[in-house]
């Protein structure tokens, strides 16, 4: 009998050792029956497409232990750590049968994050005046705000929280459970090993990071002691039947048309302004790489991932779209992306339960916003991997691996 389910948020690009060790702590901390994963689809939080796609991520999920995997819609998956995290959450909280969330952060402490994120949520007079007045000396919000809640909370451990992107995550996935007003409990696993942007192979948990710069400048065959046994056999044969492994810079050819094409299109999207999009035109005049972009545009106030961000947006032709109140709008569907025996059964109490759609074959007429992207997604993403038919969203059902 399934008694607790515990909830994750991921992306799995690809699933590795360190992933498998979050999972089994998710189900040993939590006491966890099951496993249910909201994962990123084709396009990552940072602006990058997936090193592979999300069928054969979803099937990295489930044959490394997780019980039901749904898709994270694309809206939030490719948004600041505030509406990523939101999006997650929410679409957790709206299933009506998670009692944790369970997530990596380099604190390992819930009580610091749960202060930190109370007091942005409540926002108390102290703290809103302490953040105006750093902000009329001309700092960055993201300083401004570390510098008042270190000075409401007194604590000089707070700036040391809020300099690691792990921990401002789960810093707002508690924040969105407290705007929900949601049951769920929080829990956080200290994580180990490399850091979410460290380069290099580690010899005891390497990044996802790591592991796509080492396939795209060697081969497969390294890194076996990186990848569980089931991840590395996918990418093993994914690697022997041609099918190509995708990266960031696989889309700049098309960014640089559109831009060329219609440079007015970045002025619609919500992250833009105070002339970012000028710099951004005058620099891909004479970039040749995604990332010679990237660093010649970026600003203390405009960070590499924000800008790759932008430009994966606009890859997208998101400028379409009210992408800003589409993020602030909780999950309105769960996509099922694949499933185990258990989540079969946790499937079918989450139909009786769930106060969102659940679905496992997408529509083809009268399409939210949130799925009209989703579709778009995986179209441009056919572009960059040609293993993918553009139209995959309709014609693939959820990947089922009975035990």
């Amino acid at each position: 009998m399934i008694i607790i389910i515990t909830g994750i948020i991921t992306e799995y690009n690809p699933f590795h050792k360190g992933h498998e060790y979050h999972l089994k702590k998710a189900r040993l901390d939590t006491n966890a029956d099951g496993i249910v994963c909201v994962m990123s689809g084709n396009f990552m939080q940072r602006g990058i497409p997936a090193l592979v796609d999300k069928w054969k991520r979803t099937e990295m999920a489930i044959q490394n232990g997780v019980d039901l995997v749904l898709e994270l819609p694309l809206v939030y998956a490719l948004s600041s750590a505030e509406h990523f995290a939101f999006g997650g959450v929410s679409l957790l909280n709206s299933l009506g049968i998670i009692d944790y969330l369970y997530f990596g952060s380099e604190e390992g402490n819930i009580d610091i994050l749960e202060n930190i994120a109370e007091t942005l949520v409540s926002e108390p007079y102290e703290y809103k005046n302490n953040l105006k007045n750093n902000l009329k000396l001309g700092l960055p919000f993201h300083q401004s705000r570390a510098n008042a809640l270190n000075y409401y909370l007194n604590s000089n451990d707070v700036l040391d929280v809020l300099n690691n992107s792990n921990n401002i995550l789960g810093i707002e996935y508690v924040k969105a459970l407290k705007v929900l007003n949601s049951s769920i409990i929080p829990r956080t696993l200290k994580r180990e090993g490399a850091s979410y942007n460290d380069n290099n192979l580690n010899t005891y948990f390497s990044s996802a990071t790591s592991i796509r710069k080492h396939l795209r400048e060697h081969s497969l065959n390294e890194l076996s002691s990186a990848l569980t046994k089931a991840s590395y056999d996918i990418l093993y044969n994914l690697s022997s039947s041609n099918y190509k492994f995708t990266f960031e810079d696989d889309m700049f050819k098309y960014i640089k048309y559109k831009l060329f094409t219609n440079e007015n299109s970045l002025l619609q999207l919500p992250d833009i302004s105070e002339g970012l999009e000028n710099k951004i035109l005058k620099e891909i005049l004479n970039a040749d790489s995604l990332d010679e972009l990237i660093l010649n545009s970026k600003s203390k106030r405009y960070t590499y991932t924000r800008i790759n961000r932008i430009l994966a947006q606009s890859f997208l032709n998101l400028e379409a779209f009210d992408l800003l109140n589409l993020a602030k709008t909780p999950a309105p569907y769960a996509r099922v992306l694949g499933f185990n025996s258990i989540g079969r059964d946790i499937l079918k109490n989450m139909k009786s339960k769930s106060n969102i759609d659940i679905i496992t074959k997408v529509p083809r007429n009268n399409l939210s916003d949130h799925m009209k992207i989703d579709i778009l997604g995986t179209k441009a993403y056919s572009l960059l991997n040609s293993k993918v038919n553009p139209m995959d969203d309709y014609l693939k059902s959820p990947i089922r691996h009975m035990k």
